[in-house]
């Protein structure tokens, strides 16, 4: 009896009980009603408290206030310039720029919501007055804010990875490839689009006459010849003969070239488009060093975290100063009320997962799928089909924290990576944000450019059947997602 908890649980959801409480509440019931004497109603509190209490989970408060400070330090205007710069004068050009922005802000964000609320204010106005209808603006900043938390830092990674006991930045590396591979798809179906609904081009530089300070001038300068150094130095790893060179000594001759090349490309270019491509130098740092970080083993994904949150007061307050203390206090206080609701769930979470091992519910579902087929590329069909229909209904995070521990050991025994499949949830149930009837995401589009949800969720279908496609290309590649992770040892 006790397994009716997850119809109960079904049935708070529906009317609208709020998850963290119907987590929590729908196992007790069942409890309750069996008249069970061990005490299971007071683990649970205990779990609640717990699955909150862990130095791995630490990184989700500091990532989401990291994409608040950046966000709220101007950071967005910059990307979306810089993103027109390179590839406004296309066919269809702000809505390559839409996602091309989406690409670089989920570096710094890695979330949806915030995708769309930052971009979505600045870009749908800004593609209506270009010609673009409302409804296809809206749909493709939906469409395109999914690859949010897929590229790197992702909330829904960090979650999954404490659930279910994985490495954060073996998840992490894994959905570099998948969420280029969206934003490919996405400027492939928009380039296809163009000569048919005929979609207009834009200006390269909307704001002429760029200006920028001192301080960002030398920082842009600096941060530019050493990344190009270090690139330079990496490929010079692969000259036989290169390692007796000590590596300081060969980091320090590249940054040689390293200038040549930029003070050459310098004279190729406009004025302005120099400067906007200096502006967004100092933001575009925050994904290197994050994942430069844990690659190189300076610092843990938790250690990054902080460390991002320190760059991007740096940059707010001493590089760009666009940030005074009184913003400050805003910032912390949305950051904490986000932390507070993320952790909450969590916590809900793994005292979910209590009851979920008590009712044999993995055993049973484990059974039932084993008795469609015991092929693991049908069964990888199907689970992908419930995960999204899961994902039209429930927001990302909360499917992966009930679901993953049920559907994670049934595929790593059927011999599926446990990363691999990570993916397969994590990209899904993604997408699924975008995906009507009930994607949030389709509903923060709604507000922002203020069209109706039906209209948006029409206009968005060929581009969720892109990203569908390439849902099955992870399922069945497994390469796609693995290839970096294993490379840089991070997983067999």
């Amino acid at each position: 009896m006790l397994l009716l908890f997850l119809p109960l649980f079904l049935i708070l959801i529906l009317i609208g009980l709020p998850i963290v409480f119907a987590l929590m509440f729908s196992p007790i019931a069942m409890i309750m009603i069996e008249g069970d004497t061990r005490n299971v109603v007071a683990g649970l509190y205990r779990n609640l408290y717990n699955g909150m209490d862990s130095f791995p989970l630490m990184a989700l408060p500091f990532f989401m206030l990291a994409g608040e400070i950046m966000n709220r330090g101007g950071i967005t205007m910059r990307l979306v310039e810089f993103s027109q710069a390179f590839i406004g004068h296309l066919r269809g050009g702000l809505a390559h720029v839409n996602i091309l922005s989406s690409f670089l802000f989920a570096g710094m964000s890695g979330s949806a919501v915030a995708d769309v609320s930052a971009l979505g204010s600045t870009l749908i106005p800004a593609m209506e007055q270009n010609g673009y209808t409302r409804r296809f603006a809206a749909a493709i900043t939906a469409a395109s804010s999914v690859i949010g938390p897929i590229i790197p830092p992702s909330g829904i990674m960090i979650i999954y990875a404490y659930v279910m006991g994985e490495s954060v930045a073996a998840l992490f590396l894994a959905g570099i490839v998948p969420g280029i591979l969206i934003g490919l798809g996405l400027m492939i179906t928009v380039w296809f689009m163009a000569d048919r609904y005929d979609l207009p081009k834009a200006e390269r530089i909307v704001h002429p006459g760029q200006t920028i300070s001192t301080t960002e001038y030398w920082v842009s300068f600096a941060l530019l010849r050493l990344n190009f150094a270090y690139i330079m130095y990496a490929l010079a790893g692969l000259i036989p003969g290169a390692g007796a060179v000590p590596g300081l000594l060969l980091f320090v001759i590249m940054l040689i070239p390293a200038h040549l090349i930029l003070m050459g490309y310098r004279k190729r270019v406009s004025h302005d488009f120099r400067l906007i491509c200096k502006k967004a130098v100092a933001p575009l740092q925050t994904p290197i060093i994050i994942l430069g970080g844990i690659l190189i083993g300076v610092f843990t994904p938790t250690e990054a975290s902080a460390v991002a949150v320190a760059y991007a007061l740096v940059v707010s307050f001493v590089v760009l100063r666009t940030m005074t203390l009184a913003d400050l206090w805003a910032v912390l206080g949305k950051s904490a009320l986000g932390t507070a609701a993320v952790l909450l769930l969590v916590g809900a979470a793994v005292a979910f997962k209590t009851v979920v091992s008590l009712s044999y519910a993995p055993e049973i579902l484990a059974d039932f799928m084993l008795s469609l087929s015991s092929n693991p590329l049908i069964l990888l069909f199907l689970i992908n089909i419930l995960l999204f229909i899961v994902g039209m209904f429930l927001d990302a995070g909360p499917a992966i924290i009930i679901l993953g521990p049920i559907l994670g050991p049934i595929f790593v025994s059927l011999g599926v990576d446990p990363i691999h499949f990570a993916m397969i949830m994590s990209v899904n149930l993604t997408v699924g944000l975008a995906t009507p009837p009930m994607g949030l995401v389709l509903f923060v589009s709604s507000t922002v450019s203020g069209e109706r949800v039906e209209t948006i969720a029409k206009a968005i279908l060929p581009f969720l059947a892109v990203e569908i496609a390439v849902i099955f290309l992870i399922t069945y590649i497994p390469a796609i997602s693995m290839t970096i992770p294993r490379l840089t040892g991070f997983a067999n």
